[in-house]
């Protein structure tokens, strides 16, 4: 399996966070999201090829009952379901991170899904050779009904301004998803980026009954690999 890193932190994002978990972060994305905090899984991947057992092993190094199962986008692995099936006997909590373009029957606690909005597409990265690619995969509504009438999950949306909230509400109704599972995060890699987008967020979420989502690893890290 195609693996970038793996590491223990906590969890920064979603509903979840705050809690020590063990982060699996796979190597490779069908996306390429021009304000991508991981370029190193998707615009340039990196990582080595693992045997399943030698990350089972990592894994479990930790006293740790959380692993989260991160990218790239994990999801168009070959093994991730093999992946996921060692970790549930291994008696892990699994959280899958993903933009929900693509279907996998996996173990899994918690499906965190992060559509990605038009805010993403790459047109002015590269002369926009992803760009249309990217538009193309992106939302993927059967995709995402399916995902999320087989697993709890979370809806984790990237928003850059107030304009991308209509496009949320059009998701939300179109695959019939619970809006009080609906997460806003301000885009951002560092605290004082998302500082400047934060209060707009916090009201948009009052408007339409969605939960604020913050990210801890950035607030305490900044923009880091392995935290």
């Amino acid at each position: 399996m195609n693996i970038s890193e793996i590491f223990y932190s906590i969890q920064g994002e979603g509903v979840l966070a705050g809690v020590p978990s063990v982060f699996v972060r796979t190597s490779g994305c069908n996306l390429r999201c021009t304000w991508c905090d991981t370029p190193y899984t998707s615009w340039q991947p990196d990582g080595k090829a693992m045997e399943l057992d030698a990350v089972w092993e990592q894994v479990t190094r930790y006293s740790c009952d959380y692993t989260v199962v991160t990218g790239g986008e994990p999801m168009i692995q070959p093994q991730v379901a093999e992946l996921c099936a060692g970790l549930r006997e291994r008696r892990q909590h699994i959280t899958i991170e993903t933009a929900g373009t693509c279907y996998r029957k996996v173990e899994c606690d918690l499906m965190s899904i992060s559509p990605k909005l038009s805010n993403s597409t790459p047109h002015a990265v590269e002369e926009g050779r992803w760009a249309a690619q990217h538009d193309r995969l992106r939302y993927q509504p059967d995709v995402l009904r399916l995902l999320i009438s087989e697993y709890d999950y979370q809806l984790k949306f990237v928003v850059c301004d107030r304009e991308d909230t209509g496009e949320i509400l059009h998701i939300v109704e179109q695959i019939g998803a619970d809006r009080h599972k609906v997460l806003l995060m301000p885009e951002g890699t560092t605290s004082s980026t998302i500082g400047r987008n934060s209060d707009w967020v916090v009201e948009a979420c009052k408007s339409f009954g969605y939960r604020y989502c913050p990210r801890l690893h950035v607030q305490l890290w900044g923009n880091r690999r392995g935290v």
